[in-house]
């Protein structure tokens, strides 16, 4: 990947990260509307390699292959984020979410169920569901509120690396004893699917077999747990 000048060759380092560039993106693609492309997203890849070709140095820690690996997630949501792509409908459906959980918690005195918060939104449980998977894709947008991609990522707690997820970055800084006792206030499944994602690292494919749901309802019970938290945590949002 040097040339006899010990420098950097680009033309064969782009080569070699090509795979890992695609990586991000499809990952991310799975996740967003149809209207994103997956050109779109490789394209602003390869700038936050070309980026990472200028800005790393060897004595910061992280391996160049780390490194670049940041560079080029955080250039894809860059992109992203600079489109403003998420429909208002979507942002207002969040909110509208946040305020039914936050009414019937306080009615009914303990976490309301799914059909509960459809019938409080008006919606079937169908359209409850698809919301609650366009509100999951939005979240991927607001890891970088908070620091830089080339600070250490921020940790809910000691184990729990935040990456690119919302969850993580929303409630990095609450206190470890609230978060604890919010968590435990949750419904049995989604405390449970909060542990196997943050603590045991089981990607969402393995959460839906240990669950006995897809991969879809999984995203749908964590932006429903997410919902959840931040109406119990108002002070660390």
């Amino acid at each position: 990947m040097y040339t006899a000048q010990g420098q950097i060759d680009r033309t064969q380092a782009v080569r070699d990260h090509l795979p890992m560039i695609r990586r991000h993106a499809l990952a991310l693609q799975v996740r967003l509307p149809p209207s994103v492309e997956l050109d779109d997203l490789i394209q602003a890849g390869m700038l936050g390699l070309l980026d990472a070709f200028d800005r790393y140095e060897s004595g910061q820690g992280a391996t160049f292959a780390t490194y670049a690996s940041q560079r080029v997630r955080g250039a894809m949501i860059d992109e992203l984020r600079s489109r403003d792509w998420l429909p208002r409908s979507v942002r207002r459906g969040a909110r509208d979410l946040g305020g039914a959980v936050e009414r019937l918690e306080h009615r009914l005195g303990r976490a309301p169920r799914e059909r509960e918060i459809a019938e409080e939104l008006d919606m079937s449980l169908e359209e409850y569901h698809k919301l609650l998977n366009d509100v999951n894709n939005g979240l991927i947008l607001s890891y970088q509120e908070s620091g830089t991609p080339e600070e250490e990522p921020s940790r809910v707690a000691a184990s729990v690396d935040t990456g690119d997820d919302p969850f993580a970055i929303t409630f990095a800084h609450a206190r470890r004893e609230d978060l604890m006792t919010a968590i435990d206030d949750l419904p049995e499944r989604e405390r449970m699917l909060l542990g196997l994602y943050y603590q045991e690292d089981l990607n969402l494919k393995e959460i839906g077999a240990v669950l006995g749901v897809t991969e879809s309802r999984v995203c749908q019970l964590h932006s429903q747990a997410v919902a959840r938290l931040r109406k119990a945590l108002p002070a660390y949002n």
